[in-house]
């Protein structure tokens, strides 16, 4: 017990942390005119934005509009040479996870995304990202693709995702975005996982790293 009025040998009070809301963005991963994407990537959007968990942003590539990849040093390096990469870079590094909105094409997810992801590395490190996909059998070959391609990126990749089928899920086959009740649900689910693990990866990318030997190293 320490006694009355005695404490000089007590340690200081911490200041009190304070949080940022978790940022997530909706990447749409389609650029072909007519897309079915832009529907989906807004119902995403919507459904996001109504649960007051995070910071809900959208990032169209279309808008982006990369040009395929030219820089003379691996983006591994984190030496990036053109002003759009550097761009690019910059808006990745703004965000904690990502929902990634993507079609399916010939049994995988189009180049225009696979483009985007493999433009800069550290800015994806130690997040999280969960997938929403879409097409025939509900893109699912597309998202099995993509899995490995954001661990390589050392993105945590959530279990739940979001499959939508072009038969089920929209009219016309793929002319209007008319979702199935379950389909809301699921993508709660999965936004669930994505919040929890883009809030805890934060932790990695910001607190002190225990490297070998005895080294802390502040990120």
């Amino acid at each position: 017990m320490i006694p009355a009025g005695d404490t000089q040998d007590l340690p200081p009070t911490p200041e009190p942390m304070e949080f940022e809301m978790t940022k997530i963005a909706i990447v749409l991963g389609s650029t072909r005119t007519g897309r079915a994407g832009a529907g989906v990537a807004q119902w995403v959007l919507h459904q996001a934005r109504a649960r007051g968990d995070a910071e809900y942003t959208l990032i169209d590539l279309v808008d982006v509009d990369l040009p395929q990849i030219d820089e003379p040093v691996p983006p591994a390096a984190g030496r990036y040479a053109h002003p759009y990469t550097r761009q690019w870079a910059q808006t990745i590094a703004g965000h904690d996870g990502y929902v990634i909105v993507t079609p399916e094409y010939n049994r995988s997810f189009p180049g225009v995304l696979k483009n985007a992801l493999d433009r800069v590395y550290a800015e994806w490190n130690n997040k999280a990202a969960g997938i929403v996909s879409y097409g025939v059998d509900g893109g699912v070959r597309a998202a099995e693709a993509l899995r490995p391609v954001l661990g390589a990126l050392q993105l945590a990749d959530v279990s739940h995702e979001v499959t939508l089928d072009l038969r089920t899920d929209f009219r016309e086959f793929g002319a209007t975005f008319t979702p199935a009740e379950h389909q809301t649900a699921s993508l709660a689910t999965m936004l669930d996982q994505l919040v929890s693990w883009s809030t805890a990866l934060a932790t990695v990318r910001h607190g002190p790293v225990h490297a070998p030997g005895g080294v802390t190293v502040q990120r």
